[in-house]
């Protein structure tokens, strides 16, 4: 996917939609849009983390001179690209595939950092404190770590919006829609685990597990998308995209 590419896609698309409407992505293409970003999301979702686990796995079987911080720290970037990749593959058609890529796998990797080292303050605290077997210090210790995680989504939308500013306008408000979809990610986890109690115990873990990763697959494919399609374009986007 080359730059020029890039650019004469985003020309041809307009050349073709001319009178597109003022929305981001056209209505007459939003359920198209819609099925194929929440589609490509879930894709990236679950080959970027068969990829990264599989790397994490080789590395850690070949021994090599380094730390398991380094090797869950390429497994993540791993993860990242082909997640974004996957979208951007959708998306390019609307804006630079390229600076998608970039902007989501920083910013996913910037939120990861955030809220991992949150949770391991948090958690240090409560080891210094002597509270950590304590039902209440646990408590506040999962909603503390759930906060934060869902806080670190800012960051996400932080590096996204940086690109969605130069092809939509008063996109602002898109700094936390990656924290709106942790949220509701977080909230249906805990769903999930009130209904624990009424699944087979030999199949308890599994059927949490892989609704789980299934569940924020698609949650982080259905609000993003609904999202895009409420954005306006930029007055001069495309004098912009051929500067």
């Amino acid at each position: 996917m080359q730059t020029d590419s890039n650019s004469s896609s985003h020309l041809d698309f307009h050349q073709n939609y001319p009178l597109a409407g003022k929305f981001f992505i056209p209505r007459s293409q939003r359920q198209r849009f819609f099925i194929q970003f929440t589609f490509m999301t879930f894709v990236g979702w679950v080959v970027g983390g068969i990829a990264s686990l599989a790397l994490e796995k080789t590395l850690n079987s070949w021994n090599l001179p380094v730390g398991n911080t380094f090797i869950s720290y390429l497994s993540s970037i791993v993860f990242a690209v082909i997640f974004a990749a996957d979208q951007a593959l959708v998306l390019r058609l609307y804006l630079s595939g390229w600076l998608w890529i970039l902007a989501t796998s920083v910013g996913w990797l910037i939120a990861n950092g955030v809220a991992t080292a949150w949770i391991k303050y948090f958690v240090v605290v409560a080891a210094s404190l002597n509270v950590t077997s304590s039902p209440d210090a646990i408590v506040i210790l999962g909603f503390l770590s759930t906060i934060s995680y869902i806080l670190s989504g800012i960051w996400l939308g932080l590096c996204q919006w940086l690109v969605l500013r130069r092809y939509t306008a008063g996109a602002w408000w898109w700094n936390f829609i990656p924290a709106a979809s942790f949220f509701f990610i977080s909230l249906l986890i805990w769903l999930l685990s009130l209904l624990q109690d009424f699944l087979p115990l030999a199949y308890r873990s599994t059927i949490l597990s892989w609704s789980g990763q299934g569940f924020t697959a698609v949650i982080l494919g259905v609000i993003p998308a609904i999202s895009l399609c409420t954005l306006k374009k930029k007055l001069h986007y495309k004098n912009e995209i051929s500067g």
